[in-house]
């Protein structure tokens, strides 16, 4: 059964149509220039869409300024306004954006004043022919759906399901959904079950698809198309983006070689043990394979398997291979050799040089086989989105950081240029 199609000013997505690669502005929206050319950047290294944060009144009129002067320049790349927790944003950016990327259930904590802001956006959006991403991560969801189902794949369902029906109760069908998380199996279990939900309601949206933290370099990119492919091979998405702890350009290329290689079904139809590969680069290489074995190590059809390849003409040697295999049997949570890195992507929220962080703690944690580690651009979602985490580095504002252990903060407002010791110091005490 295919999706609906959704309009989003000029582009459509779903209906069977190609896949859509979108990425996310790391710049401050209230930056407009700044942000106006990291867009230019991106719509020339093949955006569709483009997400900025848009957390308050003053990013919604930036929002504003920079939409004009990017269309004055000739770029129609669509525009997704980030909202989280104030629907009265929501209601004013859904004026501006082309699409509004929102979780309903954040909007208040009464369930009831949620629904009825819920509802005044929604008309809000038909008036101005605005799309909405109705977006249920892990980790986020509302005390309500987590005392009925727990903080589950089937809690994330049906948060979704319940906005999906307020949406079909209000007649408003410009509607993408994601329900996204960084651990695959649990992002991956999510989207069948709404998938199956939506088939049974018979109204079926278009899907975004995307694995939330994924860290950066080989590992992030790896993670990303296990949990990517894993869909994709059953039908299921129709724009997708990648989130790397890097210049979100990077993405893209990414996201473009997953896309065409599902689209143009390269992509390995059946149980596979064993497969050769001819490519441009490693990443080609690598993000192909974890597409092809990602998801059967997923869903444990099988337990290894056997590759090898060429990129640029060259043999990929066997110690190359067997680091790729580690790293796509840890993202497909079969084998832990390494650590487990949760790392947003940072946008504009963000405070702190949040790469170069990411890619020191990596430097000097690398030994810590197994334990799960985070590092998180703001305190929005990052509580929340780490989850899973064992210990968590969690920007709270300009300059200052708070450190967790699991759920609890244990330090709180520590200075930037400490905090990775702090971090390193928790994590060492704990280990003993």
């Amino acid at each position: 059964m295919k999706s609906r199609e959704v309009k989003v000013a000029g582009l459509t997505i779903g209906g069977g149509t190609p896949i859509k690669i979108q990425t996310m502005c790391n710049t401050h929206t209230q930056d407009v220039m700044p942000s106006v050319e990291q867009c230019m950047e991106m719509a020339a290294a093949g955006a569709e869409l483009i997400r900025l944060t848009t957390q308050g009144m003053k990013e919604v009129e930036a929002l504003k300024e920079i939409k004009k002067i990017l269309r004055e320049r000739g770029i129609e790349t669509p525009l997704v306004a980030d909202v989280h927790f104030s629907s009265d944003v929501a209601i004013e950016v859904a004026k501006v954006a082309d699409k509004v990327r929102i979780n309903p259930g954040n909007f208040a904590k009464e369930h009831s004043v949620a629904q009825s802001q819920f509802a005044r956006f929604i008309e809000v959006c038909k008036e101005y022919n605005t799309a909405v991403r109705i977006g249920i991560n892990h980790g986020s969801l509302g005390e309500r759906i987590i005392n009925l189902y727990g903080d589950t794949p089937l809690g994330m369902m049906k948060a979704a399901m319940e906005w999906i029906e307020m949406c079909i109760d209000n007649d408003f069908y410009n509607v993408v959904v994601s329900l996204k998380a960084s651990n695959t199996i649990v992002m991956s279990t999510a989207y069948r079950l709404l998938w199956k939900a939506m088939q049974e309601r018979d109204v079926v949206f278009p899907v975004h698809l995307g694995v939330t933290e994924a860290g950066n370099g080989d590992t992030g990119r790896i993670k990303s198309a296990v949990g990517i492919a894993a869909l994709l091979k059953e039908g299921i998405g129709d724009t997708i983006r990648v989130s790397l702890t890097e210049n979100p350009v990077n993405e893209l290329p990414v996201a473009r070689i997953i896309a065409d290689y599902f689209y143009s079904g390269e992509y390995a139809k059946e149980k596979i043990t064993q497969r050769h590969y001819d490519c441009a680069n490693w990443d080609e290489f690598i993000i192909k394979a974890s597409c092809d074995f990602g998801p059967l190590l997923l869903d444990k059809e099988i337990d290894d398997f056997t590759v090898t390849a060429t990129c640029a003409g060259e043999p990929v040697y066997a110690e190359a291979i067997e680091e790729f295999k580690d790293n796509l049997q840890q993202a497909a949570r079969r084998k832990f050799t390494k650590p487990e890195y949760i790392a947003c992507p940072g946008c504009g929220r963000t405070l702190y040089n949040l790469e170069e962080t990411f890619n020191e703690v990596k430097r000097r944690t690398s030994h810590l086989k197994g334990v799960r580690i985070a590092i998180m651009g703001c305190i929005v979602n990052g509580p929340g989105e780490m989850a899973d985490a064992d210990f968590g580095y969690v920007g709270e504002g300009k300059g200052k950081v708070c450190i967790y252990k699991g759920k609890e903060p244990v330090l709180r407002s520590v200075p930037q240029e400490e905090a990775i010791d702090a971090l390193l110091k928790i994590i060492e005490e704990n280990m003993q």
